[in-house]
């Protein structure tokens, strides 16, 4: 099994807990944006958003850059990649278990 820093993945998935976060993300999948384009859809504070935008800075999926007056906000994927393989393998595990489990199943059905 593929050892991940603990604390990087706790900020992940603690960053994608949040579905303001995810649907930031979202945006940023489709290319970088400014602070305000990102806050545009959400009804709340710019404060409140820049606080979702610097928890998901923290966690590594989230780059800001300052173009004169303008934040411009990018997606890092990376830490995504991270999540999805620790994830996958979980994944395999536990189809292995439920494969288990079907041929057990069926053998007591030959029994029957």
């Amino acid at each position: 099994m593929v050892k991940y820093q603990s604390q990087d993945l706790d900020a992940v998935f603690s960053a994608l807990g949040d579905p303001t976060r995810r649907a930031i993300l979202a945006r940023l999948a489709l290319g970088e944006a400014s602070v305000g384009d990102l806050a545009a859809p959400h009804e709340m504070s710019l404060p409140a958003v820049s606080k979702h935008l610097r928890v998901l800075e923290t966690a590594g999926l989230l780059r800001k850059e300052k173009d004169g007056r303008v934040v411009r906000c990018r997606l890092e994927a990376e830490p995504l990649r991270d999540a999805a393989a620790w994830i996958a393998e979980y994944r395999r595990f536990w189809e292995a278990q439920l494969d288990a489990l079907a041929g057990y199943l069926e053998g007591l059905d030959e029994e029957v």
